[in-house]
């Protein structure tokens, strides 16, 4: 019998598509699993999407699109980029890509050569060692801890960088802790990447789901950073937008040219009508976006008292909409807590070793969840907690 290469088998298979799999089949189960909004794409993208359909032919919709983006959209981003990043780009800086999943494996495939090495957080989000071992690169994790707000610093990247490092991956606002770097603490990291010459690539899908006095502060609108940084973004966070597939980046030339010729091969061009779509998106009020920030908080504020009551301590959430909350008073293996908890409470939640070895201890609660169903989710978890099912 043929086997599948071995580069697919050494992938990790995680545990996200299982929940996913078991909450659409068990009706009695809550989810506080997903990694996407739970709102309806705003209603007057759902219009245009109705009007780009009656007129297809005239837009051409049913047809690829450039590689690179819509040309139309591509201005919009520079104008959205300058506005809301700081960041000031030129059109050939700009790339188009199908989610921004697909960008950053892109700039892997574009940075990287077998053997190379790239710094990544850790825990971090789930995709990114995968990606990286998809092109045959090297992951060396930066270890953030509780005590430090999960955030990723400078003197950890540093003390991971050797002569095959090419590149640092960060991500704020930080999925799956919420975390939110400062100001300082880029320039801290950028420093290190200009000392040692190495990209970083940023992802900061989150960038509008900040809470408090935080701000998004984007790594390539900071000084000297114009020839290192690439910065990607999504509309499937801030617009609700994830069945479209829709990201783009911005970065220096070089790694944006070989960014297109790599997804073209891959995907040709992003969805064309989805492309349009989002030049409504950011033609629209931010009163959409404000919104759903608005409700998200109204969550934050519930489940992270509720948790900590309990005995799992959470900090409190300053980006993205997950409370990374830490068992260890109850289980040291947060793998089997998460099983045990869906299985006796019907609650799914996310182990935190999905995010790396260093999420060991800890469950990812996802907030985007209806408010009703997240105050039934802690209650069946204050139950299984008390009867000491997790043993």
């Amino acid at each position: 019998m043929k086997e599948v290469s071995h580069r697919e088998r050494s992938l990790p298979h995680g545990v996200i598509q299982k929940l996913l799999r078991i909450a659409e089949e068990e009706k009695n189960i809550i989810s506080l699993g997903p990694g996407e909004p739970d709102f309806e794409m705003p209603a007057p993208l759902l219009r245009k999407a109705h009007q780009i359909l009656n007129n297809h032919k005239k837009n051409k919709v049913t047809h690829y699109a450039a590689t690179q983006g819509v040309p139309e959209l591509r201005q919009e981003l520079v104008k959205k980029l300058k506005k809301r990043n700081k960041i000031t780009a030129r059109d050939n800086e700009v790339l188009v890509t199908t989610g921004s999943q697909s960008g950053l494996f892109a700039s892997l495939l574009s940075a990287l050569d077998p053997g190379d090495q790239i710094i990544i957080p850790n825990p971090g989000y789930m995709a990114y060692l995968p990606e990286t071992n998809l092109v045959s690169g090297v992951p060396v994790f930066a270890k953030c801890t509780e005590k430090e707000d999960f955030c990723i610093h400078a003197e950890s990247i540093k003390n991971n960088v050797t002569k095959k490092t090419r590149a640092i991956l960060i991500n704020t606002p930080s999925n799956p802790t919420g975390a939110v770097l400062s100001k300082k603490q880029l320039e801290e990291i950028a420093d290190v990447a200009v000392e040692k010459d190495l990209y970083v690539f940023s992802d900061e899908a989150y960038e509008d789901i900040i809470y408090d006095d935080k701000k998004h502060i984007s790594m390539r609108s900071l000084n000297g950073m114009k020839d290192y940084a690439a910065s990607f973004y999504t509309f499937s966070k801030s617009y609700a937008m994830c069945g479209f597939r829709l990201g783009y980046c911005c970065g220096p030339k070089e790694i944006i040219e070989a960014m297109g010729h790599s997804l073209h091969y891959m995907t040709i061009s992003a969805p064309h009508i989805s492309q349009l779509l989002a030049i409504e998106a950011l033609k629209m009020k931010r009163k959409y976006i404000n919104n759903m920030v608005k409700e998200y908080d109204r969550r934050r504020k519930l489940i992270v008292p509720r948790l900590n009551e309990m005995g799992l301590t959470t900090a409190m959430p300053s980006g993205a909409f997950y409370a990374f909350a830490n068992i260890q008073n109850f289980s040291k293996n947060s793998a089997k807590f998460a099983a045990k908890l869906l299985r006796k409470s019907k609650v799914a939640v996310v182990p935190g070793t999905e995010f790396g070895k260093h999420g060991e201890g800890y469950l990812r609660f996802s907030f985007a969840t209806d408010y009703r169903l997240i105050k039934q989710a802690m209650n069946r978890l204050e139950k299984f907690i008390k009867k000491k099912q997790y043993r």
